[in-house]
């Protein structure tokens, strides 16, 4: 379902823009939110937190190099994963989001920082209001373990 509406709000509504709503990190968030919700790398706090500082640095990374993505690409994700562990927002996933900075061609480079907002951050968000509403549904699963 989490996927479903980033790709809907991507597909339908952002369609023609220019704009994206998913990326492929996504994927990998959606084994760890709804199918692993236990695990402190499902959490909130990491869910959005690596994904959006890993955008970036991805971003950031991307624009230092001069888009010399041979560079820029392990810049973006071991700068991302060091980030991560110093503010306790591992998210393996985040690494992939960094790495969709450099290598995402011209129209995730046209975004610029607005990567990190759309589709980084906002995807996140609309993943995890998904993930709040599903993982709870049944009383034998709680969802999130923490918050902070």
């Amino acid at each position: 379902m989490g996927i479903s509406a980033v790709a809907l709000i991507s597909y339908k509504i952002l369609e023609g823009t220019g704009l994206t709503m998913i990326i492929g990190s996504f994927g990998a968030s959606a084994v760890l939110i709804y199918g692993a919700i236990k695990s402190p790398l499902a959490q909130p706090r990491n869910l959005v937190g690596g994904h959006v500082l890993s955008a970036v640095i991805g971003v950031a990374s991307y624009q230092v190099v001069n888009g010399q993505i041979w560079l820029a690409a392990p810049l973006a994700v071991a700068t991302a994963i060091a980030v991560m562990h110093a503010t306790r927002t591992l998210h393996p996933p985040g690494g992939a989001t960094a790495l969709i900075a450099v290598i995402g061609g011209a129209s995730v480079h046209k975004l610029g920082y607005l990567y990190v907002i759309l589709p980084a951050g906002a995807g996140a968000v609309i993943m995890l209001l998904v993930a709040l509403l599903v993982n709870n549904i049944p009383k034998t699963r709680k969802y999130p373990e923490f918050w902070l």
